[in-house]
């Protein structure tokens, strides 16, 4: 027996999520932000990052976060320390 289910409105997402931005947008801008903050000094050598700091600071979710940190850490712009944060290489 198949339970039918009841979908929301568009309207109703339109007002919950007013803006729509993909996943890979938001990670791209985090992470062009951050590695543009990394050689102008704006963020210094050994400088603690931690992921709920920038999910705070462009307003994203952890996942867009967390991507973003991935590809730095990938190019060996970050040293991550579980528990601890990532920092600045």
């Amino acid at each position: 027996m198949r339970v039918k289910r009841d979908r929301i409105s568009g309207k109703v997402l339109k007002e919950i999520f007013p803006k729509k931005l993909s996943r890979s947008q938001s990670s791209d801008e985090v992470y062009t932000q951050l590695k543009t903050m990394i050689p102008s000094g704006k963020l210094k050598k050994r400088e603690r990052l931690t992921q709920g700091e920038i999910v705070q600071r462009f307003n994203l979710n952890k996942v867009a976060v967390s991507i973003a940190l991935s590809r730095l850490k990938k190019e060996k712009l970050l040293i991550t320390k579980r528990w601890i944060g990532s920092f600045i290489a």
